[in-house]
């Protein structure tokens, strides 16, 4: 998809951009939505390729809570704030000033947030494929995420990713059943521009590693044979 300049094109027709170049401008967004309305064709669009996510079992157990009302992002808003001083009582020195300059969410900036959500029980009890890792359906959440935050970049759309929060809460705040687990809350709207640099990077919380760090050749921890 073209840009102009930095800021991305934001239109009603289907996305043609290039698969890597869509996964390189990804980012977690923050500061940078505008609040500008998604358009329909476009959310059910990014929705839709999040649906599509491979799944253990085809067991499809994710669902998506579209949240739009102002007050109940400003309560969700709240506990976030509560949570990110608890994270940050824990810090000293220059970590704790780091820390201080980060801003771990975009809730009332975004247009709209989407919290997904993890049923084990979708498809049980014989999900094809969960019985040795019983974790794959939550994997399989996770591949809908991606899929939402490809399909949104590609959509000159931001995502943001807030984990500050206590599962109980979002349960009780969504109305979500005891026995679903919120995995995660996506801050999702146009944005003004995307970062050139991730946040956490360009404040100097973690760099990067290199990807010849985390590669093993046939078992954990070998290096290519020369």
């Amino acid at each position: 998809m073209k840009t102009a300049g930095n800021r991305p094109s934001l239109t009603d027709s289907a996305p043609a951009a290039d698969l890597y170049e869509v996964i390189n401008r990804r980012r977690d967004v923050r500061r940078e939505f505008s609040g500008e309305e998604v358009p329909e064709k476009v959310l059910r669009r990014v929705l839709t390729a999040a649906h599509t996510a491979p799944s253990v079992g085809l067991s499809q157990p994710w669902d998506f809570v579209l949240v739009q009302d102002p007050n109940t992002r400003r309560a969700f808003r709240e506990h976030v704030l509560a949570e990110r001083s608890v994270f940050a009582a824990q810090l000293d020195g220059e970590r704790a000033e780091t820390f201080s300059k980060i801003k771990v969410e975009g809730i009332v900036e975004s247009s709209l947030g989407i919290a997904v959500t993890y049923d084990p029980n979708r498809g049980a009890p014989e999900v094809l494929g969960r019985h040795a890792i019983a974790d794959a359906g939550l994997y399989s959440v996770c591949l809908a995420i991606q899929n939402l935050w490809l399909a949104a970049t590609a959509e000159g759309l931001g995502v943001g990713w807030v984990s500050f929060y206590r599962e109980e809460f979002l349960n009780r705040l969504l109305s979500i059943p005891g026995d679903v687990r919120p995995v995660a809350w996506l801050c999702l709207g146009p944005v003004k521009e995307l970062a050139d640099t991730p946040d956490l990077e360009k404040h100097g919380w973690r760099k990067r590693m290199p990807l010849d760090d985390v590669l093993h050749y046939e078992a954990y921890g070998r290096s290519r044979s020369r």
